[in-house]
């Protein structure tokens, strides 16, 4: 098989914007914030790895930022693309800061939308980086009920937010999800950053990045990211009365209300 990162091309705008979705999502969930960007904007919305119709030559093998690198700069000179902007959720921003450590030269804008990747969680370091609990988590794939008790177990000794534990519960009630999960915390587990290192990158211009952060999300809580927001010379903050899940769908409403902040 070979590997395959699919994405799908909305508008014709002079200004490009690559997009990356959050985890259990795809490409399409970037359509309707693509209209609300506005004629200037062609918007690449990209599958991520494990998920729509993006694919791993070899699946289970974790991906580098190395080889990440590569593909999207062979998707850059495809499609003649010099410099643009990134646009990113959750998960996806995994995607869009190693585009800023491969391009920092090619890079307009930068948001991010409760960016994962700045702040290793907790819970996901536990999950991947000790080879025996990324055994636990493989097994749960089959034979989740023990994962889940455990989980269970967490929530009534008050050691991890609720709102947590649902949201962890409900990526982890199908076979399919959950071999997305492992997949998707394992194949992904070396796509890490240096964050004085990209601060010092992000500064170099200064490139403008703007952040949309959900007061309620458990998910990437907000104030785990004001350290490195503070490092940036050319930041700017949306602090939505949100949480997590739908918080693509809380940045277009603000953005309707808010046109004067659509810029690229």
């Amino acid at each position: 098989m070979k590997t395959t990162l699919h994405f799908r091309t909305y508008g014709t705008g002079p200004r490009v914007v690559l997009a990356f979705h959050g985890y259990g999502q795809s490409e399409g969930h970037w359509r309707g914030m693509a209209a609300i960007l506005g004629n200037d904007v062609t918007l690449y919305a990209f599958d991520l790895f494990y998920h729509g119709h993006s694919k791993l030559a070899k699946a289970d093998a974790p991906l580098r930022k190395k080889r990440l690198g590569e593909l999207l700069r062979v998707f850059l000179t495809e499609q003649h693309i010099t410099t643009f902007g990134l646009l990113a959720f959750s998960m996806g921003a995994k995607f869009a800061l190693t585009a800023v450590e491969e391009f920092p030269d090619r890079v307009e804008n930068v948001w991010l939308i409760a960016p994962d990747g700045i702040r290793t969680q907790f819970w996901y370091a536990l999950a991947t980086y000790p080879p025996w609990m990324r055994g636990v988590l493989g097994r749960a794939v089959l034979r989740p009920q023990r994962l889940l008790r455990f989980i269970d177990g967490l929530a009534q000794r008050r050691l991890v937010d609720s709102g947590l534990v649902r949201f962890a519960q409900w990526q982890l009630d199908s076979r399919e999800k959950r071999l997305r999960v492992y997949r998707s915390w394992v194949g992904f587990r070396h796509l890490v950053f240096d964050t004085k290192r990209l601060a010092a990158l992000l500064n170099q211009r200064p490139t403008p990045v703007t952040f949309f952060l959900g007061r309620f999300d458990r998910v990437i809580p907000h104030a785990g990211l004001q350290e490195f927001i503070a490092s940036l010379k050319n930041a700017h903050t949306v602090l939505l009365e949100a949480g997590h899940a739908g918080l693509i769908y809380d940045v277009g409403n603000y953005l309707r209300r808010h046109p004067e902040e659509v810029k690229w």
